[in-house]
């Protein structure tokens, strides 16, 4: 009886940020996934928004950085240390131990899978389950994932690149690629610094990408100063960045994303090819925001591609949904057991 009272959580545990969504409030909390922490104790001092301002303003005792790489756990200390944060957070008062669903990337070994279960119990979780990101981009997208029908779904967030086909609750093909937002923003600071001989950090370089960045060139470029250190003189300096120098900086990670894509799409068996068409593909995730991203996908694949609703939201508001109704996702959820 205690567990239909226990508390349940569904976390997205992200590479850049960390999002948990109690079912019946919505998303409660969206902060990043950085941890700041001392060098010398090893002691944690901050965590989320409060140790992301800290990230490239450290003194040198201080290290601020993401215990996640690549959508996996990298530091298992740490990462334990911030979900315990974050479901403190979350659940307030309530001294119940919650029943909690993280998302994994779709590439995550048994390994890698048994690490996330470990730190959510060692976290404070009474239960704990996985899902892979893709199953749950498509729930929180409301596509009918149970239904025999192949649908494509291309979640892009900060480590990775998850591309998937899912039919009958199930993934039929799937690829996942360490190359996503982080990436970008690395590209964009190494362009102004070859370019303009300009030093940016990545906070700096992320700005770019969301404020003038584009997937193609564009006929009316955004454009937006840029603050940086000169390479030369050692002196700050302020440089004029436009849209298309932007996507020029991003086209080979772009590359390798559309590359993904294409591998998923050569996997996937004729009949299920033929829904994709019918059907599109669907894009959820934080990168796929970037402008005219779908534009890019249809002209590298002939297959059309749109944005979710809210799609920064979607595998968040997939584990609340697969949450509220266990049984009928049984199949694609991995328990502890």
């Amino acid at each position: 009886m205690a567990s239909f009272f226990s508390p349940k959580l569904g976390i997205d545990l992200g590479t850049t940020n960390v999002l948990v969504y109690l079912p019946g409030k919505g998303v409660v909390l969206n902060e990043p996934s950085v941890v700041a922490v001392s060098k010398d104790t090893k002691k944690v001092l901050a965590i989320g928004a409060e140790a992301k301002r800290m990230i490239g303003r450290t003194p040198e005792e201080i290290i601020a950085y993401r215990p996640m790489k690549d959508g996996v756990i990298a530091d298992y200390r740490v990462t334990e240390a911030m979900l315990r944060y974050f479901i403190r957070k979350a659940l307030k008062w309530n001294p119940l131990r919650p029943t909690v669903l993280v998302s994994v990337p779709a590439g995550v070994t048994s390994t890698e899978k048994r690490a996330v279960i470990e730190a959510a119990m060692k976290a404070g979780a009474k239960d704990a389950f996985v899902v892979k990101e893709p199953i749950l981009a498509a729930i929180g997208a409301g596509i009918p994932i149970n239904e025999p029908v192949g649908h494509m779904i291309i979640d892009i967030g900060g480590g990775t690149i998850d591309v998937a086909v899912i039919s009958l609750g199930g993934i039929v093909a799937a690829n996942s690629v360490k190359c996503a937002g982080n990436k970008l923003d690395a590209a964009i600071a190494e362009y102004l610094k070859r370019q303009y001989n300009l030093a940016v950090g990545e906070k700096t370089a992320e700005e770019v990408k969301i404020k003038v960045g584009a997937a193609v060139p564009m006929n009316e470029e955004l454009s937006m100063p840029v603050k940086g250190r000169d390479l030369v003189t050692g002196l700050p300096r302020t440089v004029e960045v436009r849209s298309n120098e932007v996507a020029t900086a991003i086209g080979r990670e772009l590359r390798e994303m559309v590359k993904a894509i294409k591998d998923v799409l050569q996997e996937t068996p004729p009949e299920l090819a033929s829904d994709i068409i019918d059907n599109g593909i669907i894009m959820t995730g934080g990168t796929s925001q970037l402008r005219h991203f779908p534009e890019l996908i249809f002209r590298r694949t002939g297959v059309r591609a749109k944005l979710a609703p809210e799609a920064y939201y979607c595998v968040v508001k997939g584990t609340g949904i697969a949450l509220s109704h266990l049984d009928t996702y049984k199949k694609s959820i991995i328990s502890k057991r």
